[in-house]
């Protein structure tokens, strides 16, 4: 739940995914795209550095929700499952199989000696006990959202719920557990590659403030320091999966400024940056100082405006909702100010999900300035300065600008920006209901699925649902499609709760950002995978 040459991705097939995922292993080729790189003149080991952004949270996957922190612990940590570098489909890596018969109740077989990085091995009990820890309201993690389809998870994550462990969850033995779920979830296993379903050691929940230091998982990377600048990882010498990581030092380092990070980059101080400054993209200026360094992907990544549920004046005004987000000129904005790097939008889930339509939006996201500010003055317009929140350490202000100034141009609002100090401040003011008017939303799919753009944001309660749209019907949906039989009915049915949205409007859609990245002459492989995130084991320096 965190947020690129085009390439399709194709999600792997729902109905036959519980009963046929393979025990295949890798993360799969060479990602097409300018100096991706062959691996020629690259050997294992030496050290890389790469920019990185404040987490919101200490490290504990089931707690952390935003991509500054969640490519850290995809790092250090594995899943069940394991998403193809080019395809996104999942494929074994701790779990032998996942196997079911009526896609509600599945029985997990894990593979013996997978170790941890203490050296204990990763058992049944480590992946039920984090389940429950995750799903307990006592505990206050922010992936409980994604345990709410096991049995027995409501009870549990309920305000004041005092339960530890739900009923849906038995350990078989040491290499055996089995999940049971409320309801039919088909694209269950496709799931299982998120973080919030890692695993975690017997040290956490002897002493999770310690875990919190110094986290520990079992994936090809171990942290070795942090602190407020960089978070070190080390290779982990005795991983037990596929994907070994080739660098012996990999370190992400904060940088609130993306102009300074691609500075460092073209200069070679810096190994990697996953964001191009706006003024780089025109022309694609950054082929000249990146010519054999950069390369570009369509990924599962949506932008979109948040109508602050905190404010009186928009909370419960569908028109006036409307008619702000039809006056924003999407197309203008991601031609003259982001240069072709995003794809304007009309729905909530991106061309590259296996079920998008990119049509649920309709008119509210088609720009007409006559029609807005007429609705606008229906709507009896808003009083006072709307604001447009951003964090201020990403490359957002150009494009929230003229946003304001398209809404202002064409309704007469005064629409301003407004700039926080880093994203992790960001989170917590949201978390906090501190922000008013509008703010600025990122996607990035935790999982190759329709359902994963839809659910964790607005279904009643998530922890992702920064609009608290609250809406029993279209929760309801979502439970009818992911009890689906075959892809084709979940996916209709999905596109009939994506539809509800385009009539509420909680968010409007704005553009789906593709992922532009560079790096330093030190490195090649150089591979994004489908949620445009870099593939931290493939990576490589050069003799």
């Amino acid at each position: 739940m965190r947020g690129r040459s085009r390439l399709a991705i194709a999600a792997a097939s729902i109905s036959a995914l519980a009963l046929a995922l393979s025990a295949c292993g890798g993360g799969g080729g060479t990602t097409t795209g300018s100096g991706s790189g062959s691996g020629a003149g690259a050997s294992g080991g030496g050290e890389i550095v790469i920019k990185g952004c404040t987490p919101e949270n200490p490290l504990v996957p089931g707690n952390t929700s935003e991509t500054c922190g969640g490519d850290i612990v995809d790092a250090f940590t594995a899943k069940l499952v394991h998403y193809n570098t080019d395809t996104a489909d999942p494929e074994m890596d701790i779990a032998e199989s996942i196997e079911t018969e009526d896609n509600q109740t599945f029985t997990v077989k894990l593979k013996k000696g997978y170790k941890f990085q203490d050296g204990t091995e990763v058992k049944a009990k480590n992946f039920v006990d984090a389940w429950n820890y995750t799903a307990a309201a006592k505990n206050g993690q922010a992936g409980s959202y994604f345990m709410s389809v096991i049995e027995g998870a409501k009870e549990i994550s309920a305000e004041g719920a005092t339960g530890e462990t739900m009923t849906g969850l038995a350990i078989v033995d040491d290499h055996t557990f089995t999940i049971k779920t409320t309801e039919k979830v088909s694209n269950l296993p496709v799931r299982l590659g998120y973080s919030a379903f890692a695993p975690m050691p017997d040290s956490f929940f002897a002493d999770p403030k310690a875990f919190e230091d110094k986290p520990i998982g079992a994936g090809p990377f171990q942290i070795e320091s942090r602190d407020t600048q960089n978070t070190v990882l080390t290779k982990f010498a005795d991983y037990s999966g596929e994907n070994p990581a080739n660098v012996d030092k990999l370190t992400f380092r904060v940088y609130t400024d993306p102009a300074a990070a691609y500075t460092d980059v073209v200069a070679n101080n810096l190994d990697y940056t996953n964001e191009i400054p706006p003024d780089q993209m025109i022309g694609e200026a950054y082929k000249s100082d990146l010519s054999d360094r950069n390369l570009n992907r369509a990924s599962g990544r949506f932008q979109a405006i948040v109508f602050s549920p905190n404010d009186e004046q928009l909370k419960d005004n569908v028109k006036l909702r409307q008619a702000l987000s039809m006056a924003i000129n999407r197309e203008l904005i991601a031609k003259e100010i982001l240069h072709g790097s995003v794809i304007p939008a009309k729905g909530w889930a991106p061309s590259v999900v296996d079920g998008a339509t990119d049509t649920a939006c309709g008119e509210s996201c088609t720009f007409d300035a006559a029609k807005a500010k007429a609705l606008y003055d229906e709507a009896g317009g808003y009083d006072g300065v709307l604001a447009l929140t951003t964090n201020g350490d990403g490359a957002h202000r150009a494009w929230t600008e003229a946003v304001c100034n398209s809404i202002k141009n064409a309704v007469g609002a005064d629409c301003r920006v407004v700039l926080t100090p880093d994203f992790a401040t960001y989170n917590k003011q949201i978390d906090a209901g501190e922000l008013k008017g509008m703010f600025r939303s990122g996607w990035q799919m935790d999982y190759p699925s329709i359902e994963n753009f839809l659910g964790p944001i607005y279904t009643t309660g998530a922890d992702s649902n920064w609009s608290k749209y609250n809406n029993p019907a279209f929760d309801a949906k979502l439970a009818e499609a992911a009890a689906a039989g075959t892809d084709d009915e979940a996916n209709k049915l999905y596109q009939e709760a994506e539809a509800m949205l385009g009539q509420d409007l909680p968010t409007t859609p704005l553009w789906y950002p593709t992922t532009t990245v560079g790096w330093s002459n030190k490195v090649t492989d150089v591979k994004i995978n489908a949620f445009g995130v870099l593939d931290f084991s493939a990576i490589k320096v050069k003799n």
